[in-house]
């Protein structure tokens, strides 16, 4: 048997926090993954936290302590979704907002919102179309679909703030119309009727929403103005 010298120091294990942090990760992200498959599959109203915590491999109290139940999941898949490509060190929103501090025009930055269109919308819309179509009689549901659409106006109008500091707006054009515009063609329910019901391509569909807006909101560029940008 062997005796530790006074006065020696007892090595103990070292405590593995990068390990634990990735394996709570990886628990995390599984249970959104089982979320939304049970809620695309079943419905929001008809899916239940243990069927969620069953698929995931987890509590239900672990689901209920972290995310605090169904509506908590809901906006943790849509947090998730807005956050944009896994493969981007920097999120989807967070890369807008610098674009929009940084942009020199209004046409740089209505293209640079199609690209985010094109890449967060068929995450978010499905997500959020879901919540739309159980609100009428799931009062959590409603209230976070409400949440959200005040949140995704809230954000139309800090872009149509960016626009009218950089003098971009067409005459006639408020800030507020601006915000209703964006606001409008950012819509789920549009992404629903032309990608998921007429069968548009994402980027036919980013097209589109980026030039109604410029359409929409911006001057009509001189004769030969962006000639190139086309071809």
């Amino acid at each position: 048997m062997s005796v530790t010298p006074p006065g020696a120091r007892v090595k103990r294990r070292g405590y593995d926090a990068t390990g634990r942090r990735a394996a709570a990760a990886r628990q995390h992200q599984a249970v959104l993954d089982a979320a939304w498959a049970r809620f695309d599959e079943a419905g929001f109203a008809a899916t239940t936290v243990e069927a969620i915590a069953t698929a995931a491999g987890v509590s239900t109290a672990t689901i209920y302590k972290v995310f605090g139940g169904k509506p908590g999941l809901v906006r943790a898949l849509v947090e998730r979704a807005l956050r944009g490509d896994p493969a981007e060190a920097v999120a989807a929103e967070l890369r807008s907002d610098r674009r929009r501090a940084h942009a020199s025009g209004g046409r740089e930055l209505i293209e640079a919102w199609g690209a985010l269109v094109a890449e967060v919308s068929p995450r978010v819309s499905p997500i959020v179309l879901l919540l739309r179509d159980v609100a009428a009689h799931d009062r959590a549901a409603a209230e976070l679909f409400a949440e959200l659409e005040a949140d995704r106006l809230r954000r139309m109008g800090e872009n149509a703030r960016g626009l009218e500091a950089l003098g971009a707006l067409r005459p006639g054009i408020s800030r507020a119309n601006a915000r209703d515009v964006m606001w409008t063609y950012t819509a789920p329910d549009l992404f629903d009727v032309l990608v998921r019901r007429r069968g548009w391509s994402v980027d036919r569909y980013a097209r589109f929403v980026t030039d109604a807006m410029t359409a929409a909101l911006l001057e009509a560029p001189s004769t030969g103005e962006g000639a190139g940008d086309r071809q």
